[in-house]
C-alpha cells in the first residue's frame, strides 16, 4: 500500500530523511517510532505528498477492494499532528467544508458524518464550535474530517499526542474498527504501550529507519535480560552505576534493571545493598522485555 525507495529529504544543512525504504502492506497497521527531530513528521509528509522529497521517491497503491466506491482522490487520509481545523466552525461546518474540497454530494457527507460521528462519540457535539471541543474532541473531529472521503490509507502523525489515557484507550478503538474494515494505517506515536498494537513497528532516528519488524520480533532480538527487583528502599539510583547492569529505573516500589549476566548483576546488587547498609533480601524475578526497553537500546545504540 505505501512504498518508499531510499527517500531523503534536507533543510539546508540538515537532513531530515536520510535514504527510507519502508513497505506498509496493505491491511496493517504500521507504527512508526522514534525520539523528537527523528524524522517521522517529514517522512509522513512526504508520503502525503505534502513535502517534495529532495531524492527518492514514494508509491501509494491503491486499495482493490472497494474501489470503485471510493472517490477520486481519497486514496490517503492524513491527520496532521495539530490540529489544523476551523475554531470559530462547528463540528459539522468543519466536516462539511473538508468533504467539499473532495467534490463529495452534500447529501453523501451527511450520511457520513453521522456514522463517523456516532462511531467517534461527537454525533452530540456536532453543532458545539471547534475551539469548544476539549483536546481529545478536536483529535476525533480530526480523524472524522480525514475520513470522509472514505481513505483506503489512513496517515496518523502522534494522533494521541498530549491527551489523556482514557481518550488513547478509545481511539486506538476506533483505528482497530477501521482496519477490520480492510483500512491500512500509518501512524506514529511516542507510546511505547501504542507501538505494541501495532502489526509492524519501524524505528527511526537521524534520519534513517534503523530497525522494522513486528514488536514481538523486536523483543525477542532484545540483546540483554530484563529483572524485576525489590528492595526495602526507595532510592532511585542505588544500582545505576554497577558495571554488571546496562540500565536501571525505579517505578514506584520496584527496579527494572537490564543487565547482560543475570548471576553476575544479581551478585553485584546483593554486595551494593550491603555496602550501602540496606538489610533485607533482594527479591528479584526475569520478566519479558518491552518496546520501551526495545527503544531505549536502540536509541542508545545510535548516540554511541
Amino acid at each position: 500500500m505505501i512504498k518508499t525507495e531510499n527517500l531523503g529529504k534536507s533543510f539546508g544543512p540538515v537532513v531530515a530523511v536520510d535514504e527510507v525504504s519502508i513497505h506498509v502492506p496493505g491491511g496493517a497497521i504500521y507504527g512508526l517510532v522514534g525520539p523528537d527531530g527523528a524524522g517521522k513528521t517529514t517522512l509522513m509528509r512526504m508520503i502525503c505528498g505534502l513535502i517534495v522529497p529532495d531524492r527518492g521517491r514514494v508509491l501509494l497503491t491503491a486499495p482493490t477492494a472497494g474501489l470503485e466506491q471510493r472517490p477520486a482522490g481519497s486514496v490517503l487520509g492524513y491527520m496532521p499532528q495539530r490540529f489544523g481545523l476551523y475554531g470559530d466552525l462547528t463540528v459539522m461546518e468543519n466536516i462539511n467544508f473538508f468533504g467539499a474540497l473532495y467534490k463529495i454530494k452534500r447529501s453523501t457527507i451527511k450520511e457520513r458524518a453521522d456514522e463517523l460521528l456516532d462511531m467517534t462519540g461527537l454525533l452530540p457535539f456536532k453543532n458545539r464550535l471547534a475551539d469548544n471541543l476539549s483536546g481529545g474532541m478536536k483529535q476525533k473531529l480530526a480523524l472524522t474530517c480525514a475520513l470522509v472521503t472514505r481513505p483506503g490509507l489512513l496517515v496518523l502523525d502522534e494522533p494521541t499526542y498530549g491527551v489523556d489515557p482514557g481518550f488513547r484507550k478509545d481511539f486506538w478503538r476506533i483505528l482497530y474498527r477501521l482496519n477490520k474494515e480492510g483500512m491500512t494505517i500509518m501512524v506514529s506515536t511516542p507510546y511505547m504501550d501504542e507501538a505494541e498494537l501495532c502489526s509492524k513497528v519501524a524505528f527511526m532516528d537521524k534520519g534513517r529507519v534503523v530497525a522494522a519488524d513486528s514488536p514481538a520480533k523486536l523483543k525477542s532480538s532484545f540483546p540483554y535480560r530484563v529483572l524485576e527487583v525489590r528492595v526495602d528502599t526507595r532510592r532511585p539510583g542505588l544500582f545505576n552505576d554497577l558495571p554488571q547492569v546496562v540500565d536501571a529505573a525505579f517505578y514506584g516500589d520496584k527496579f527494572r534493571v537490564v543487565v547482560e549476566d543475570v548471576p553476575a548483576a544479581r551478585q553485584a546488587m546483593e554486595q551494593r545493598m550491603a555496602a550501602s547498609g540496606l538489610a533485607g533480601e533482594l527479591r528479584c524475578s526475569e520478566v519479558s522485555p518491552t518496546m520501551e526497553d526495545v527503544f531505549i537500546a536502540l536509541a542508545e545504540k545510535e548516540v554511541v
